[in-house]
C-alpha cells in the first residue's frame, strides 16, 4: 500500500514539475487591462499555446503584482526570477544606453519605423552587450509622442518654461530641459494621481496612454508636437529559453522577432486612434501646430542631441556619435 502511494505521489509530483517547467511567467509594468497585456502579450501567449498544442501557458505579473515594478524588469528576467519581461529601455537609467539612443527626438515618424530600426540594430549586433544572457523576442517603440498639460496650453516652447513635466527616459528628460520645462521622473501608473494632486503640470505620452489610463480626465491641453519616441524590450531569460524543447523553442521563435515587431507597429496605430478619440470625446483642447510653430519646437528639441551623446560617452558608450548616425541611417529606410 505504501509502495502504491509512493508511486502515485511521485507520478503526480513529476507531472506538476513538468507542467510548471513548460509554463512561462511574463512580467511587465502596466495594468493588466492595458493593451500591452490585453492585446500584445495575450495574443503572443495564445499563439504560443496554439503552436505547442496547448503544452505551454503564460502567467502574467502586471503592475501591482510582486513582479510588476517598472525598475526591476530587466534584473528579474536576467536573474531568472521571471521567465519573460517587458520593460522600458530607459528604466532604470543607464542600463541599456545604446538601445535608448532611439529615444532622442526627431529621428522617427512612426512606431513601425522605430521598432524596425531597433530590430535591425539587434540583428546587426549593435546591442549585443546590453542583452547578454537574454533571448530578445522583440524591441519596439511608440508613435511620436506629444506634450500634454494641465491648465494653460503650451502652444510654444516658451509656454512650457518652468512647468513640471513627467518624462520616461534620460533622452526625453534632456529634451524637456532644452524646451524649458522641469523634468520629473515618474512611472506611467503614477501620472494620473500626480496630475490630480498638482505635483506635476503635464506629461509626455503618445495618444494610447492618454486614453488607456484616462489621463484626459486630469489634463486639459495636448500639443501635437510629435517630437520623440520611447523604446521597450520584450525578452526571455536565455537559460529558460535553452531549457525548452526543440519544438517549444521553434514556437517561441516563430511568434517573435520581425513579425511581432511589425504587429506592434500596427497595434500602436490602433491604440493611438482609440486614445485620440477618447480625448476628443472628453472635450479637451487638442492643439494642431502651424508649420512655423512646429519649427520652433523642433529647433529647441534638437538641442538635446549634443548633451545626450555626451552623457552616453560618460557612461562608457564607445563613439556615440557614430551610433547616432547609424541609427538615423537605418531609420531613413523605414520613415515615410
Amino acid at each position: 500500500m505504501k509502495i502504491i502511494k509512493f508511486l502515485t505521489t511521485t507520478i503526480v509530483l513529476s507531472f506538476v514539475a513538468e507542467t510548471q517547467a513548460a509554463n512561462l511567467n511574463v512580467s511587465h509594468f502596466m495594468p493588466a487591462k492595458h493593451p500591452f497585456q490585453a492585446v500584445f502579450m495575450e495574443n503572443w501567449a495564445a499563439d504560443l499555446n496554439k503552436c505547442t498544442n496547448g503544452e505551454m501557458n503564460v502567467q502574467f505579473s502586471p503592475a501591482g503584482s510582486a513582479f510588476g515594478h517598472i525598475a526591476k524588469q530587466i534584473d528579474q528576467v536576467k536573474a531568472g526570477v521571471v521567465d519573460v519581461a517587458h520593460g522600458l529601455t530607459g528604466v532604470p537609467r543607464g542600463r541599456l544606453p545604446r538601445t535608448s539612443i532611439v529615444d532622442l527626438p526627431l529621428i522617427f515618424d512612426s512606431a513601425s519605423s522605430v521598432s524596425n530600426t531597433l530590430w535591425d540594430m539587434h540583428e546587426q549586433g549593435l546591442l549585443a552587450d546590453e542583452f547578454e544572457g537574454l533571448k530578445v523576442l522583440a524591441l519596439h517603440g511608440h508613435n511620436p509622442g506629444l506634450i500634454h498639460t494641465k491648465g494653460e496650453p503650451a502652444r510654444t516652447p516658451k509656454d512650457l518654461e518652468g512647468l513640471r513635466i513627467r518624462f520616461p527616459s534620460l533622452a526625453v528628460s534632456i529634451m524637456l530641459e532644452q524646451l524649458g520645462a522641469n523634468p520629473v521622473g515618474l512611472p506611467p501608473t503614477q501620472v494620473y494621481e500626480n496630475l490630480q494632486k498638482g505635483v506635476i503640470d503635464g506629461t509626455v505620452f503618445p495618444w494610447d496612454a492618454i486614453g488607456g489610463m484616462k489621463l484626459y480626465e486630469v489634463l486639459d491641453s495636448h500639443v501635437d508636437a510629435n517630437l520623440y519616441t520611447t523604446s521597450f524590450y520584450f525578452v526571455m531569460n536565455e537559460g529558460k529559453y535553452n531549457s525548452l524543447s526543440d519544438n517549444e523553442r521553434n514556437c517561441v521563435d516563430s511568434i517573435s522577432g520581425r513579425d511581432l515587431v511589425n504587429r506592434l507597429g500596427e497595434w500602436w496605430n490602433q491604440w493611438d486612434a482609440k486614445g485620440l478619440n477618447a480625448t476628443k470625446s472628453a472635450g479637451n483642447n487638442i492643439i494642431s501646430l502651424t508649420d512655423e510653430e512646429r519649427v520652433l519646437w523642433r529647433e529647441k528639441a534638437k538641442q538635446a542631441v549634443g548633451p545626450y551623446l555626451k552623457a552616453l560617452a560618460d557612461q562608457g558608450v564607445e563613439n556615440p556619435q557614430s551610433l547616432y548616425d547609424e541609427v538615423k541611417s537605418i531609420a531613413a529606410k523605414y520613415n515615410k
